[in-house]
């Protein structure tokens, strides 16, 4: 038979330029003929010919040599394609090899069986010339080489077919999974789809590893010949590596390796695997892990580090262009896991790769910055430290320190990220520490969200591995380690002899004349020997100086150690404060760590953390609309449960209770009026969740109602504020106490301690729902009768004698439970008001007899309207009265804003009522006879015109007989009031005014007409008190009358803007959060005042300046309110004088940030250039300018007008 005549250089390169070209003209006819009939090639076709080719080789690997086996082979190969979407530059003659572009013709059964006989031929030909190197014959060696190169030509192109087989067979994949497939589909995948060739695979490449490992240098005598023979066995290797789900099988990969590494290793394929690594870390990102495991394989395995560091070179002098993301990306994600892999060979090359620092690829930063954090563990770990150890570390912690200001935030964030894996290291290196822990702070005010949120991590860790816990544990309480510090000074002062000891004097400060003296008499002296007690003597006083010493050195040391811990104590304070504003961020990551941050930190007891935790609480407000804003609520519950409602382990049942009573009463202590609102919001919360057992609320009780042993005011007051909050979720917690609540907040002790009282009146509101929850439909509500305790006992609460303050506060609560509590508060309320009225002036009859007889027949208690017609002198009796007489207008006031709200829940209890009778109506229809039911229709008429009325009614109420009936109580008051706050050179007592202001505030928001009487009243009070907490009530009031009124009020704007440069800050505040109220619910018309608002964006009080800021974000989300009044403020900054011009352009520039839309930025723009002409003085132009220069115009007039300057304006005006 022919021998074919293979060339392998040839064949290749006919093979790489396209497949088709290859020559077969001994192939089979049978496959001839099937050229331009592909139908034809059909499996039993296939298997006749390919059978006798197995057989053959089978039987001896040299049949493989025949030309008609060869040809054959290669025809079918043929029909299979190589290359995914190839282009070549000519079309093939035969219909058959044209279809084989674009998919298999090919089954894959013949394919596996293609591979299966190459396969095994090559393995039995390796044996063979295993068993015939040793002999010299040349003519063997020769044939040997052809077998080879033949069998090594086959199996790479076999391979590549399967290879291009299984890829397309993994993008046509998910088009397979569509639904509804048919039964021929599922047929076809049965026969052809389910071919698995990894394990043909496996044996290919165990198969090339043998093959390698012969002693080919005997063979292949030349360089290229055996580069070329490699070349056939490594190219089909980073093939299957292309694959991505080749790589993922471990056997697969590690037995592609093996080929690499034996071909590396021993065949001079090192400079080609450089070339193909590069070229692969370039184009396939899957790639760049598996490339950094194969070089550390090679390293340790084959002990072959050349081609490493060849790499390494070629990376740290590649250039990557900035349009090119995927290959920094992966050059990246490799050295990063070759630093883990092999730390020793990367550190070696560190000097070329540092020049990639400099590189504008933010990944490659990113990546080095990771690569020196793994190169620094390495170095921590190392046993045998050599000269140069220190300086590598310092070069590293150095790079790291300088990255925390690089211009990227994402190399910023990965550098905080591996400062986050060296805190774990066990060498704590605490100098580098507290110089991160400076770092980190510093970069808790970067303006990359995530760069904060790391920053937080990086302290959390820092402070949960700090190295301070050798002498006196973990704790970081700043006070402690002040006073340790402290006491170390004291031992080393005691220790240290003061300057002028006698026998430690310096003796060269020993005079002269005195040394001489002393030479001479021991010269004329015999020598004497020291007797044994001054030698004794000597050597315990050296012992006594060498322990001074040591204890000198020894504090000098616990000393340092102690400043050491203080210093990164203060860091953490001082972070503290930032991250406590962080709380505030939009980004609910950032917010989340730093929870966690303060939870940690409470662990190690830092002082400042306790504010950090208070502050959380107002995150139980963040808006859960969203999965993010209901994990930063959920969050924030976890965190108080671990930090105050877990018990430790080892607490029994009783125990626990005890501890978690004690924590929740513990928050209340030194709460603001906003904490305790966020704090009932939370428990209240935590306890619909069923977080507090009834053990808890059975301990908190017993904390309200011991009487046998004595406890704080403040623990007794915590524990009824907890109780009021947990019971906003579950009332029966109170209505089960309520005679405990009559026995100590309304009884003695209550009465002694105003502010339990208080609080045992807001608990007792929570027997009914209040507020919004009063108003929905399905609420039930339980009153009480007027006899009932628990109200006589909260009338009486309100009329005790007392000057203290607290007064108003228990008596504003009293009023608001009786109202909440009472089925007919008005009359409870009537009867306690006439007490309190005769009390008032009966006691001042009492106390001034004859001068003021006159009074005391004005203020009678039926008509005391005449009252201010006395003249009254003051005494010091009447100072305390004036204390009475303010208590008496408080309750009145307080009384008429109740009265409105009882009102309006009449209103809605009928309305309700109604709608029921209405729901019940068709069923009694059903029942009745015929004149019920004509009845019923009459009443359904007289319904309908009844709900109208009765809305009528109650309007008619609140405007004409509230303060101006015959019957009504409150009329006797309103002159009074408004008599008292006129006169206030007569009525002087500071306290009356406020009270008497307050007051008449609130009758103004019951009647329109009073309103109107008393608004001059009221805006002169305004604009004249000098009590800023007068003024901010008239502030508050007034925004109410705009709510209630706002006819009246919406001409008297003016006078609440003016209230913005008021000189005192919390008047100022008051008037910005009503004021912002208003605009925003749309209650007052906005006329050109909102500049007076936007000057406060520039107040020395920042939340003055925050809330300013707020409102105008809220404002400009307002159908283009922004736009539509920017004019106006513009006028209005720039006409004011004392605004600086650095504050007003900051002011500008903020305003403009809300002009988003192009069409406003051009219409404005236009608007504000024909400013320019009119600008009188430089100054005014300028100001112009800057706003024009803020606005996206894009008009090329305007730009030529602004760059004219001031003065080619003026002169062309």
């Amino acid at each position: 038979m022919d021998t074919v005549l293979f060339d392998i250089n040839d064949a290749l390169k006919h093979y790489m330029s396209d497949p088709a070209t290859v020559s077969t003209p001994e192939a089979d006819s049978n496959l001839v003929d099937c050229e331009n009939e592909p139908e034809s090639l059909t499996n039993s076709l296939i298997n006749t010919v390919l059978n006798p080719i197995v057989d053959a080789v089978a039987d001896n690997p040299d049949a493989i040599t025949r030309s008609s086996t060869f040809d054959s082979l290669q025809f079918l190969l043929k029909c299979v394609p190589v290359f995914l979407n190839p282009s070549y530059p000519t079309e093939p003659d035969s219909k058959l090899f044209l279809l084989s572009r674009s998919s298999a013709i090919l089954p894959t059964h013949a394919l596996g069986k293609i591979l299966d006989l190459i396969v095994s031929g090559l393995s039995a030909e390796a044996d063979v010339i295993h068993n015939d190197l040793d002999s010299d014959e040349q003519d063997l060696i020769a044939h040997h080489k052809q077998l080879l190169e033949v069998f090594g030509f086959l199996l790479q192109w076999t391979i590549a077919a399967v290879e291009t087989k299984a890829a397309e067979k993994s993008t046509s994949a998910p088009a397979a999974r569509g639904r509804g497939k048919s039964a021929k589909s599922k047929a076809s995948a049965s026969k052809d789809g389910n071919w698995d060739s990894s394990a043909q695979l496996k044996t290919a490449l165990d198969i090339m590893c043998k093959v390698l490992k012969l002693k080919l240098s005997k063979i292949f005598l030349t360089t290229s010949e055996r580069d070329t023979f490699i070349g056939l066995f490594t190219r089909p290797v980073y093939m299957v590596l292309e694959s991505e789900q080749r790589v993922k099988a471990t056997a697969i990969r590690m037995h592609a390796f093996k080929v690499l590494c034996i071909a590396v290793k021993h065949h001079g394929h090192g400079y080609a695997a450089q070339i193909s690594i590069v070229q692969n870390l370039t184009y396939f990102e899957h790639l760049a892990e598996p490339m950094a495991e194969f070089l550390h394989i090679l390293s340790e395995q084959y002990d072959y580090q050349q081609l490493t560091d060849e790499i390494l070179r070629e990376i740290s002098n590649k250039e990557f262009n900035s349009n090119d993301t995927r290959g920094p990306k992966s050059v990246s994600t490799f050295i990063v896991k070759l630093s883990e892999l092999q730390p020793k060979l990367v550190m070696k090359q560190m000097t070329l790769l540092a020049k990639q620092m400099d590189s504008e690829s933010y990944a490659l930063r990113c990546a080095l910055i990771e690569v020196c954090g793994n190169l620094l563990v390495d170095l921590s770990k190392q046993e045998e430290r050599g000269d140069n150890h220190k300086s590598q570390l310092n070069a590293f912690f150095d790079v790291l320190e300088e990255r925390f200001l690089d211009i990227n935030p994402y190399c910023r964030c990965r550098t905080i990220q591996v400062w986050v894996k060296i805190c774990s290291l066990e060498v704590k290196y605490p100098k580098r520490r507290q110089r991160v822990a400076e770092l980190a702070a510093r970069s808790l005010e970067d303006k990359s969200s995530n760069v904060r949120r790391n920053s937080i991590k990086l302290l959390g860790s820092l402070l949960t591995t700090h190295p301070f816990n050798v002498m006196h544990g973990s704790q970081l309480n700043l006070k402690e380690w002040n006073g340790r510090l402290d006491k170390v000074d004291e031992e080393l002062n005691a220790l240290k002899p003061p300057p002028e000891t006698p026998g430690l004097v310096d003796s060269t400060k020993v005079g002269n004349a005195l040394l001489d003296d002393a030479t001479i008499i021991e010269s004329e002296s015999p020598q004497r020997p020291p007797s044994n007690e001054a030698m004794l003597a000597a050597v315990e006083k050296a012992r006594e100086e060498a322990a001074t010493s040591e204890a000198i050195s020894k504090l000098s040391l616990t000393r340092r150690y102690y400043v050491e811990a203080l210093k990164f104590i203060e860091v953490l304070h001082g972070a503290t404060t930032t991250i406590c504003q962080l709380l505030g961020s939009k980004n609910k990551s950032e917010i989340i760590e730093a929870m966690d941050f303060f939870e940690i930190g409470d662990a190690y007891n830092i002082e400042q953390n306790k504010i950090g935790i208070r502050k959380m609480l107002r995150l139980i407000w963040t808006k859960g609309n969203s999965d993010e804003g209901k994990g930063v609520q959920n969050h924030l519950i976890e965190c108080y449960k671990r930090l105050f409602f877990e018990a430790p382990d080892t607490y029994n049942g009783n125990d626990a209770a005890n501890y978690i009573a004690r924590n929740m009463i513990s928050l209340t202590f030194g709460a603001t009026p906003a904490e305790l609102t966020s704090l009932e919001q939370l428990l209240a919360t935590m306890m619909k969740f069923n977080h507090i057992s009834e053990l808890v609320v059975s301990k908190l009780w017993q904390v309200y109602g011991v009487q046998k042993r004595e406890i704080s005011k403040s623990q007794r007051r915590g524990s009824i504020i907890v109780l009021g909050m947990l019971a906003t979720a579950k009332p029966e917690i109170v209505v089960g106490e309520m005679e405990t609540m009559l026995r100590i907040g309304l009884g003695s002790l209550g009465r002694s301690d105003l502010q339990l009282a208080k609080y045992t009146c807001i608990a007792l509101r929570r027997i009914n729902p209040t507020g919004r929850q009063a108003k929905e439909a399905n609420i039930q509500v339980s009153k009480l009768t007027n006899n009932h305790a628990v109200l006589q006992k909260l009338a009486a609460i309100i009329e005790i004698e007392s000057d203290n303050k607290e007064w108003y506060g228990v008596a504003e609560q009293a009023i608001s439970a009786i109202y909440t509590l009472s089925n007919h508060p008005d009359i409870l309320c009537s009867e306690t008001l006439r007490r309190k009225t005769q009390y008032v002036f009966q006691k001042r009859t009492v106390q001034t007899p004859e001068p003021e007889q006159p009074l005391e027949d004005a203020l009678d208690v039926d008509s005391p309207v005449e009252a201010p017609a006395a003249k009254p002198t003051l005494s010091e009796s009447k100072l305390k009265g004036s204390v009475a007489l303010s208590q008496l207008l408080f309750i009145v006031g307080h009384i008429a804003i109740k009265q409105i709200v009882h009102l309006e829940l009449c209103e809605l209890d009928f309305k309700r009522r109604k709608a029921e009778s209405d729901k019940k109506i068709p069923a009694a229809e059903a029942t009745a006879d015929k004149a019920a039911k004509e009845a019923a229709d009459d009443l359904d008429m007289i319904g309908g015109t009844t709900e109208d009325d009765f809305t009528e009614a109650m309007a008619h109420i609140r405007e004409r007989e509230l303060l101006y009936g015959e019957n009504s109580l409150l009329a006797n008051f309103g002159p009074l009031v408004s008599e008292i706050c006129s006169n206030n050179t007569t009525y002087k007592d500071r306290n009356l005014q406020a009270a008497a202001t307050l007051c008449l505030a609130k009758l103004m928001c019951v009647s329109s007409e009073y309103c109107e009487q008393n608004l001059p009243l009221l805006i002169t009070i305004l604009e004249r008190s000098k009590d800023p907490i007068t003024r901010s009530n008239v502030v508050i009031a007034l925004g109410d009358m705009a709510v209630c009124f706002n006819h009246l009020i919406d001409e008297n704007t003016d006078f609440l803007y003016r209230r913005l440069n008021d000189k005192d800050a919390s008047v100022k505040r008051t008037c910005l959060m009503t004021l912002t109220f208003l605009i925003l619910a749309g209650q007052v018309k906005v006329k050109g005042q909102l500049g007076e608002m936007a000057k406060c964006l520039e107040d020395d009080d920042k939340r003055i300046a925050d809330l300013s800021r707020m409102f105008f974000t809220e404002l400009s989300t307002k159908d283009n309110a922004v736009y539509n009044h920017f004019v106006d403020m513009f006028s209005l900054l720039t006409a004011e004088k004392d605004l600086e011009e650095d504050a007003l352009k900051r002011i500008i520039k903020f305003l403009t940030g809300f002009i988003e839309k192009d069409k406003h930025a051009k219409q404005l723009a236009d608007k504000m250039a024909a400013r320019l002409a009119r600008c009188e003085s430089e100054k005014q132009w300028n100001e112009v300018a800057y706003a024009l220069s803020l606005l996206q115009h894009k008009n090329e007039d305007i730009t030529k007008l602004v760059t004219g300057g001031f003065r080619v304006v003026v002169s062309s005006a």
